[in-house]
């Protein structure tokens, strides 16, 4: 027995198979595309990806192209025909597959990939057949029959191709790929029988969602500040895992579950290609902004939301923190606005404000409760902005206006379905709009969806109808577009606003 010979054939029938079976579920899928691949590109090189994804007349070329090349090369590797050729051809596949999503250059978000640099399965499977190329030996195979093999042999190697026992021993060797090829074919086609096409290689299945190329327009921008933002701000509860999910305990460890540091990132590209250009995020997120700033380069303005250390009689080291992760805007949180006020502590939220100004930071005060802020106004402390809950109370699980009690947002939650269980969070919404109108600092509404409640049209539309300058939604990354879309409508319909706009 020849090992080395059946363990390069072993090697080079693996390579094979990845291939083949990747191109065949693709093939099978029937309505898979690289279009969203190619769009999402990152790196030195996306441009080039981005535009070919972006056409249609190319993808009509590409996507054919993409499945019979991985045929032709996984079959011509398994039964080991044309092998140069087929080894050759994979590599410059498998790095153009590389290039798409370097490991480097600002891009490590390979798809279906861990946190990797410059090495991926890519590369590794290229530098395999690279081995596979330059190895004289390229084990059994259908090449080395007298029907596939033209050229002349050796005179020793005609020798003994004149011994009959052994030219048979050896063409059957060579065959054996065959009945291996249908062996790997046959658990392939039972295993989609009964589980379908493979969903990582063949067509991912997708949420339903507009894709970038869907986009309306141009999201409008107004000031913060000396800050340029866009009227829709993303927000980061989704990101962070706070649902607001009223009795359906498993949806925080659902949300954490799906949106992964990758898919953070992802929703984050692509909520930056829709135009929106800030996030508002709760302070634990702040080292997660740190790094994706600093792997893609982004420009994303990030508004983080800070609260004191009242154990150790602290106000300021989340101010100080937030400003060493990278933040743009500071703005005092809005739960510990309301606990503050609430305790009689007020004086606590006006040194955390003169103190983000006094480092030359836009300072916010956001609030759950109107209350908090209609105390603030009347001791004359007034932020760069507010940023306030504006949804209003016509859905469902509101509870009655009567049971309301302010400041009971993040408090406790009662089992009366008459009281207050994480279900509302703008307690009073004509207050809230009568202060709204009379502010004269810009105004973000957040929560204008009501944790979900709410539909984008309806809540977007009764926020900035209602005097929001900004609107701050979280979103996951199949809404993003869609949000884009019903925030550029609903602006350009617009009816029933008094109040003027700021910044």
């Amino acid at each position: 027995m020849n090992w080395k010979k059946l363990v390069i054939t072993l090697f080079r029938i693996i390579i094979g198979w990845h291939f083949l079976y990747e191109g065949i579920s693709k093939l099978v899928a029937g309505n898979w595309s690289a279009a969203s691949y190619l769009s999402n590109s990152t790196g030195p090189f996306s441009g080039f990806y981005q535009w070919v994804g972006s056409s249609e007349g190319l993808m009509n070329i590409v996507d054919p192209a993409n499945i019979i090349g991985l045929i032709l090369i996984g079959l011509g590797l398994f039964i080991g025909l044309a092998v140069r050729v087929s080894s050759i051809s994979g590599i410059v596949l498998l790095m153009l597959y590389y290039f798409a999503y370097p490991p480097f250059g600002g891009s490590l978000l390979g798809p279906d990939e861990g946190n990797l640099f410059i090495v991926n399965k890519n590369l590794i499977e290229a530098l395999a057949l690279t081995v596979l190329l330059l190895l004289k030996e390229k084990g059994y195979g259908l090449y080395a029959l007298k029907i596939f093999n033209l050229k002349s042999n050796s005179i020793e190697d005609n020798k003994k191709s004149t011994e009959p026992n052994n030219s048979r021993r050896e063409a059957l060797k060579n065959l054996a790929t065959i009945p291996a090829l249908g062996v790997f074919g046959f658990g392939a086609f039972k295993e989609m029988q009964t589980f379908g096409v493979d969903t990582l290689s063949g067509a991912t299945i997708q949420v339903e969602g507009a894709d970038i190329s869907e986009l309306k327009g141009e999201l409008p921008k107004g000031k913060i500040g000396n800050h340029e933002i866009s009227r829709l701000v993303a927000g980061g509860n989704l990101i962070g895992g706070w649902a607001h999910s009223r009795d359906l305990h498993y949806v925080p460890s659902l949300f954490r579950a799906y949106n992964t540091e990758k898919k953070i990132f992802e929703t984050l590209m692509l909520a930056e290609k829709a135009g929106i250009n800030s996030i508002n995020i709760g302070f634990p997120t702040s080292a997660l902004m740190q790094k994706y700033k600093k792997i893609t380069g982004s420009k994303i303005k990030v508004i983080t939301q800070v609260g004191p250390d009242m154990v150790n009689n602290d106000f300021y080291v989340n101010i100080n923190k937030a400003i060493d992760f990278g933040a743009d805007i500071i703005q005092v949180q809005g739960n510990w606005c309301d606990w503050l006020v609430r305790d009689n502590r007020i004086d606590v939220v006006e040194k955390m404000l003169e103190n983000i100004r006094s480092q030359d930071y836009t300072a916010g005060l956001a609030s759950h409760t109107v209350d908090a802020l209609i105390a603030c106004e009347e001791q004359g402390i007034i932020p760069d902005y507010y940023m306030k809950t504006m949804h209003h109370d016509n859905y469902w699980s509101a509870h009655p206006k009567e049971n309301r009690v302010a400041f009971e947002v993040d408090g406790k939650k009662h089992l009366d379905h008459n009281r207050f269980h994480d279900n509302l969070f703008c307690l009073f919404p004509d207050k809230t709009t009568a202060f709204v109108e009379r502010a004269k600092v810009p105004v973000m509404g957040f929560k204008v969806l009501a944790a979900g409640a709410i539909k984008p049209e309806d809540g977007f539309n009764w926020a900035f109808k209602n005097g929001a300058d900004f609107i701050c939604v979280g979103m996951f990354d199949f809404q993003v577009v869609d949000d884009v879309n019903i925030t550029l409508d609903v602006l350009d319909k617009l009816e029933g606003r008094t109040r003027k706009w700021y910044g």
